[in-house]
């Protein structure tokens, strides 16, 4: 395991040396496939089978997300980039989770959370990060890990008796150096993985048929979602190349400078299939922005809003802004968000969330009338609504009370 660690050391050190000096060091192309690793002796089955039932309840978790055309959508981009052999070897679930990850697990399951749909901008930055966890799969990371850490707490385990008869300052005192280097190695061999996992995962995108150069920009969009949720808390903005003691993955800078480095110059004109993306995300996108409106991260929302309207506002992101300042609810982000949902219902006079907005932020300003009016015509637009109820008691119909 520690032969395997140094390499994987070395071989970071190199790309990381290359990149510094200008050098173009294209991943290499993923290894012949040898099929799913299958479990040898009682401890691995015992891993593989806990890893069976986590999979039996995940399948039937409320927060898995069961519409079939977003997960053959997001299967089929995960095959176009590993290839199909390998693509079979994987069942893949997407459970709403507002939050940047996947993860996969020896048995091979694959969990995309929505949260990450929802901040790549194309197929080729999702295929970047689905690439990067398969490459934790075929090089059984998952397996290594636990095996790592079975080993050290093994080893904690018997010093922490040897401290306890020995009974002295020097013998605690020892244990917890050997305690803090052993959890120090853990986490420098997972910082490793990570770094093994990129590359393979770029030497899947640059022999696919999508961007390779989109790989960094993942990693550069998020530290700027990141940097932009620092702004509005008023704490001190992120060190993205500052490597922390206990840190599981390499730091951000550190991995988009990578990716960019030794992504192959020759695809930096294929298809990254932006409009596609678009389409197969289209009937999720309100609910996960909701999602993630609903954190309460001002700055990353904002953000990630702002970054999906790069190419020109739409009534749904209009309303999504709306949505975010009027949840935050002082009363200059009252007016502001009026001004949103105002806008929105010129593009789109039938969009009865922009009416409803509307009306619920002119209502708080003080502008009752115009509030009602709007609420009026959002129960003109959708009768059925859920909140129809209370809709009605703050625009209670003509005549009424």
């Amino acid at each position: 395991m520690m032969q395997r660690a140094a390499g994987l050391v070395a071989m970071a050190a190199a790309l990381m040396a290359s990149a510094a000096i200008g050098q173009s060091k294209i991943a290499p192309p993923p290894p012949p496939y040898a099929g799913a690793y299958q479990p040898q002796g009682v401890d691995e089955i015992g891993l593989w089978r806990e890893g069976d039932e986590e999979e039996r309840i995940l399948a039937n978790s409320p927060i898995l997300l069961r519409d079939e055309a977003l997960n053959a959508y997001v299967k089929g981009v995960l095959c176009a980039t590993v290839g199909d052999d390998r693509c079979r070897s994987v069942r893949l679930y997407i459970l709403r989770v507002p939050l940047f990850n996947a993860s996969m697990t020896p048995n091979g399951t694959m969990r995309v959370y929505s949260g990450l749909l929802l901040r790549v901008r194309n197929e080729a930055e999702l295929a970047t990060v689905l690439g990067h966890e398969f490459g934790h799969f075929e090089q059984r990371h998952t397996l290594a890990d636990w095996k790592a850490r079975r080993s050290s707490s093994d080893l904690l385990s018997w010093a922490a008796v040897l401290a306890l008869l020995g009974n002295t300052y020097q013998s605690y005192s020892n244990f917890d150096s050997l305690q803090l280097s052993v959890y120090g190695r853990l986490s420098h061999f997972n910082r490793d993985q990570e770094r093994e996992a990129d590359t393979l995962g770029l030497g899947y995108l640059n022999h696919s048929a999508l961007r390779p150069q989109s790989a960094s920009a993942v990693w550069q969009n998020l530290m700027a979602e990141q940097e932009a949720s620092a702004l509005v808390k008023g704490v001190r903005k992120p060190d993205f190349n500052k490597v922390a003691f206990f840190a599981s993955h390499p730091p951000s800078g550190e991995r988009a400078a990578t990716l960019a480095a030794f992504a192959d110059p020759a695809g930096a004109e294929r298809d990254d299939g932006v409009a596609r993306y678009a389409a197969a995300l289209a009937s999720w996108l309100p609910i996960f922005l909701d999602d993630q409106i609903k954190l309460n991260d001002f700055g990353a929302s904002d953000f990630i809003i702002s970054s999906l309207a790069q190419n020109g506002w739409t009534a749904q992101l209009l309303v999504a802004r709306g949505d975010l300042y009027r949840a935050r609810g002082n009363p200059r982000d009252l007016a502001q968000a009026a001004v949103f949902y105002g806008k929105a219902a010129e593009m789109d006079a039938a969009f009865p969330e922009a009416q409803r907005g509307l009306g619920l932020s002119l209502v708080k300003t003080g502008r009752r009338t115009e509030g009602q009016a709007a609420l009026r015509r959002y129960l003109e637009l959708k009768p059925n609504a859920s909140d129809a109820a209370m809709i009605n008691m703050l625009a209670p119909a003509a005549g009424g009370q």
